[in-house]
């Protein structure tokens, strides 16, 4: 079966395949928002905190951490690409400078495939023939670089975005007790209750990501969720009864 990475290498990029090439930027940047704001409305309920106060913890976690979680992916992502720049910049210097021994680590590679004689000949020929070729060559096989297509910037936008949609499904129902006070007792369980299916939708499609089974990504997201919120949950509860007395 064809995979959607080879299907790309012969077909036109289309809108919908430039959103799935960001996918995994939308799924981790989900999965933190939802994570660390549940458990940010989970121990200020525990503290028995007001609305108002849940709602100002949320969005400052909110936009406090998404914003530095966007800036560590487009730190990263750009370094990663100035890194493949500066080793393809070496390539072309050694190849222009050292070409008999980059001739020979090109036999080798090939060599080492099952190549040989004429037939191996033949292809270090038409390799070494083109230096733009030769140095592709040389980064995928020696060097195991391959380029990335994804903007940093885009990276960032499709992270810090995500982390805010899904992030805010946590404080949703806070924000309605703001606006129309409703009974205060419900608000943590619907809370959970919209947590839990973004954290299952999140899970769904995390597994489109790593390409593992739907259940165990699903049951995986909504375990962490759950996990971070009990603890959140206890810590806030505990401090709020040592700060009471």
């Amino acid at each position: 079966m064809q995979t959607h990475s080879e299907s790309t290498l012969h077909h036109p990029k289309t809108f919908f395949t430039r959103i799935q090439d960001y996918l995994g930027e939308f799924v981790f940047g989900g999965i933190d928002g939802s994570v660390t704001t549940f458990a940010v409305v989970a121990g200020a309920t525990g503290a028995n905190l007001s609305s108002s106060v849940v709602i100002i913890l949320g969005f400052a976690n909110l936009f406090a951490d998404g914003f530095s979680m966007s800036v560590g992916s487009y730190l990263s992502a750009k370094s990663e690409r100035d890194n493949y720049e500066k080793q393809k910049r070496i390539e072309y210097w050694e190849v222009d400078h050292m070409p008999e021994r980059e001739k020979e680590e090109i036999r080798e590679i090939f060599a080492g495939k099952g190549f040989e004689g004429e037939t191996l000949e033949q292809i270090v020929h038409v390799i070494t023939s083109d230096r733009d070729r030769w140095v592709d060559i040389m980064m995928k096989e020696e060097l195991e670089m391959i380029p990335s297509t994804k903007s940093p910037l885009i990276m960032a936008l499709v992270t810090f975005v995500s982390f805010l949609m899904v992030g805010f499904i946590p404080v949703l129902p806070y924000i309605l007790d703001y606006i129309t006070p409703l009974n205060r007792n419900n608000l943590f369980t619907i809370s959970c209750v919209l947590t839990t299916a973004a954290f299952a939708l999140i899970g769904f499609l995390k597994t489109y990501v790593t390409e593992t089974s739907r259940w165990k990504g699903i049951a995986e997201t909504v375990l962490l969720g759950i996990s971070a919120a009990l603890v959140a949950y206890y810590v806030g509860d505990f401090l709020e009864k040592i700060v009471a007395e």
